[in-house]
C-alpha cells in the first residue's frame, strides 16, 4: 500500500484533535514521511535510522544512562498521528528541518529565527515545557482566560494545559506547536541544547 493511501486511512481513526492539528498545526504524519524518504535515501532500516538519530549525541549518551531511541517510537507515529515534544527534536535534528516547515498553513511564521539551535554530539536538543507553561499562563491572564475558556482554542483540555507545568518530560508536539502559534513565538525560544 502506498505510503499516500496509509496515511490517509491512518486519518480516518486519528482522534478529533489530531485531524484539527493536520488543518493548520503541525503535520506528525508529513514529519513520518520525511523520516521515512530520508531513511530509505540512506538505504537504512527502520533500526538503522533509530540508531543514527540517537547516536547524533554519541558523546552525551555515554555520559549518561538513557533509553535509545527505538524503531517503534518512529513507525508508532503514523499509528497515533502524533509524537512527543522531545522525541520529535531528535527527529528534527537528524532532517535538518524546523518544527514551523512542518505546518501547512502557519498562523504565525517566525522566519529565520525558526532555526532550532545547532548542537554537536555532546549535546541534545530539548523543549524548556516550564518556560512554555510560563509563556501561556502570561498571555492567558493579558487576555483575561480562564484555563477553561483556553482549551477549546488550543484543541486541549483544561488537565492538558494546567499539567504542563508540572510534566516531567513531555507533551504531544502537536500541542506544542499549537501552543508556539497561539504565543506567535517560534518553537526555538522554548528549546535549548542540554548537557544532560
Amino acid at each position: 500500500m502506498a505510503f499516500a493511501e496509509a496515511a490517509h486511512m491512518e486519518l480516518a481513526i486519528l482522534p478529533y484533535y489530531a485531524r484539527m492539528a493536520r488543518s493548520g498545526g503541525f503535520d506528525a504524519l508529513a514529519l513520518y514521511a520525511a523520516l521515512d524518504a530520508q531513511r530509505l535515501a540512506r538505504g537504512m532500516t527502520w533500526r538503522q535510522a533509530a540508531d543514527d538519530i540517537w547516536n547524533q549525541s554519541a558523546e552525551l549518551n555515554r555520559r549518561r544512562p538513557a533509553h535509545p531511541i527505538s524503531p517503534s517510537t518512529l513507525t508508532g507515529i503514523a499509528k497515533r498521528g502524533d509524537t512527543t515534544c522531545q522525541h520529535a527534536l531528535f527527529f528534527l535534528r537528524w532532517l535538518g528541518r524546523t518544527p514551523e516547515s512542518f505546518i501547512a498553513n502557519p498562523r504565525y511564521d517566525p522566519g529565520v529565527s525558526a532555526q532550532l539551535p545547532s548542537v554537536g554530539p555532546d549535546r541534545t536538543l530539548r523543549w524548556n515545557l516550564a518556560v512554555l507553561y510560563e509563556a501561556v499562563n502570561a498571555r492567558r491572564i493579558e487576555q483575561e482566560l480562564t484555563w477553561k475558556e483556553l482549551a477549546p482554542r488550543l484543541y486541549a483540555s483544561e488537565h492538558q494545559l494546567t499539567g504542563i507545568r508540572t510534566a516531567r518530560y513531555a507533551i504531544a508536539m502537536t500541542l506544542a506547536m499549537r501552543i508556539v502559534q497561539w504565543l506567535e513565538r517560534p518553537a526555538s525560544a522554548f528549546i535549548y541544547p542540554a548537557e544532560r
